[in-house]
């Protein structure tokens, strides 16, 4: 890799690897992220770290498994002694700079944004930089406080109206299906997906505020794919047209982005087939749609003179359960759903190859230790953990062994113990969930007593449990497991149920999104 290159991390909200066509999925979803795939090096068995947002970011920014980084509730706080990812590039020198639309990267105090000299994030009415960064009298700051409760709860109201009036839907579901994304771009739920690659591509462009000749490095979170859904009419059509025609379907939709507690819930039974298929086409049209936000950033990159000279990695922080298993969304799995990401490099400099696959298992954690390679700021074993070193098993000195863990999410199970206790004990909520891949094989360890082993090659699905046929197989990979957690670290984030933030409009946010009561 050239010295010092501009270098790009870009995490994909939410997003499921089975759903691009770039690792094979039937349906066209993709055609920017595929166009880019073929210039980069491609990884098919990238596994998050982790199963929510808040572990798997902390995992790329730290390097570390969640049980040493510790970070696996909202009310988490990275511990001062590991640094950063942008700590230690701007240490180095680089410019960093982070664009997010997820308020838990960026907006909770919880240590993510350390090192970062520019942060924007867009998820709430008003876009903010990090303090390092704002221009904002404190005079100003209480009535601009106010305003943008007010403005927030105002919009909101109209919104819940829209919602819970059939008649309202039904009149003119066309105008309706309009009227979710605009009154998205008001709340930004989910951020904003065209301002925020925007922002980050002027700055690589134009670099304000760079010195000249200093690297940049930026990190971009886009939060499309996350509930609640809202894709654009012309995909909705193109994807999810029953949504359009059928009173049912779109009653169905409507229960799902306004209900989003009962999202992260396990089911009672499996979805019907028509629910599945409204699910599966909406979430396909909010691929589609980001893709096509993703394919302009690159545009811009590319037109302005700044692709060529930049480390481009995009990835997912972890995928989403759309009813399989009878699971919904990403708290209490480990499964292939949630797991299984979507990973690319793009290298102008040639250490990870433009059209390569590379079939082994590699965690997602090693995104930081690429990047500090790329930068020429990693230590001889930093540099060892590339995923420029992944050419092959042997070369690898995880040797194909990956781990993950999914600790309960405190929040949740609490609100779930309330509601639904019996499905806490069913699906096991309650439990820690590990999981370890080595060869062809994925052991999924729950509490202290459950197994699961799978041949994902052949089962990537995970339908038929391998356990009692094969262990030896077993046994093997339950070795790899207590050493990893024997040297893992620090121990088990904490489950308090509790946020220490007073901010309401941030609570606001983090109820709309399903992970508060």
């Amino acid at each position: 890799m050239n010295s010092r290159p501009d270098i790009v991390l870009l995490v994909l909200d939410t997003h499921r690897v089975d759903r691009l066509s770039c690792y094979g999925y039937p349906r066209e979803t993709s055609p920017y992220l595929d166009a880019f795939a073929a210039d980069s090096t491609l990884f098919r068995h990238a596994v998050s770290a982790a199963q929510w947002t808040i572990p798997s970011h902390s995992s790329m920014f730290t390097g570390l498994y969640p049980s040493s980084h510790n970070m696996g509730e909202h009310s988490s706080v990275l511990s001062p002694i590991l640094p950063t990812l942008a700590e230690r590039l701007r240490k180095a020198g680089y410019f960093t700079s982070g664009f997010s639309n997820n308020l838990t990267v960026g907006v909770l105090n919880n240590g993510l944004r350390r090192g970062f000299q520019r942060f924007v994030n867009y998820n709430g009415f008003l876009s903010s930089q990090s303090r390092q960064a704002r221009i904002n009298p404190k005079a100003f700051a209480p009535y601009l406080k106010l305003f943008k409760r007010q403005l927030n709860t105002n919009a909101r109201s109209l919104q819940d109206t829209l919602a819970h009036s059939e008649g309202l839907q039904n009149l003119s579901f066309p105008l309706y299906a309009r009227l979710g994304p605009l009154l998205e771009k008001v709340l930004k739920t989910k951020g904003n997906t065209t301002k925020a690659p925007t922002d980050a591509a002027q700055l690589l462009i134009e670099r304000k505020e760079v010195d000249e000749g200093q690297p940049i490095f930026t990190f971009i979170n886009l939060m499309g794919t996350h509930l609640p859904y809202h894709p654009p009419l012309h995909f909705l059509k193109r994807y999810a047209s029953d949504v359009l025609r059928d009173k049912a379907a779109r009653r169905y939709l409507n229960h799902l982005n306004t209900h989003l507690q009962s999202w992260m819930a396990p089911l009672t039974t499996d979805l019907d087939e028509q629910s599945k298929a409204i699910l599966d086409g909406t979430y396909d049209a909010e691929v589609a749609s980001q893709d096509e936000q993703v394919g302009a950033f690159l545009e811009k990159l590319r037109s302005g003179g700044a692709l060529n000279r930049t480390l481009v990695i995009v990835c997912a922080d972890h995928g989403e359960h759309l009813g399989e298993k009878q699971l919904m969304g990403h708290a209490f799995s480990i499964y292939n759903e949630l797991t299984w990401v979507p990973l690319l490099i793009r290298d102008p400099g040639g250490d990870l190859p433009a059209g390569v696959q590379i079939e082994q298992f590699v965690s997602t954690r090693r995104i930081f230790h690429t990047v500090l390679a790329a930068a020429g700021q990693a230590d001889p074993l930093e540099e060892s953990l590339s995923l420029a070193q992944t050419s092959s098993a042997e070369s690898d000195p995880d040797h194909g062994v990956v781990f993950s863990e999914a600790f309960p999410l405190g929040n949740l199970l609490h609100i779930l113990q309330q509601r639904e206790p019996q499905l806490v004990q069913e699906h096991r909520c309650d439990q820690m969930r590990r999981a370890v891949w080595k060869g062809e094989h994925k052991l999924i360890q729950v509490g202290d007593d459950h197994w699961e082993l799978y041949n994902v090659f052949e089962d990537p699905n995970e339908k038929k449990n391998l356990y009692e046929a094969l262990p030896e197989q077993v046994r093997a990979m339950q070795e790899h497991l207590q050493t990893f957690v024997s040297h893992a670290g620090v121990g088990a984030p904490t489950t308090d149920y509790t946020i220490e933030y007073e901010d309401p409009v941030v609570l606001s946010h983090l109820r709309n999104l399903g992970y508060l009561e």
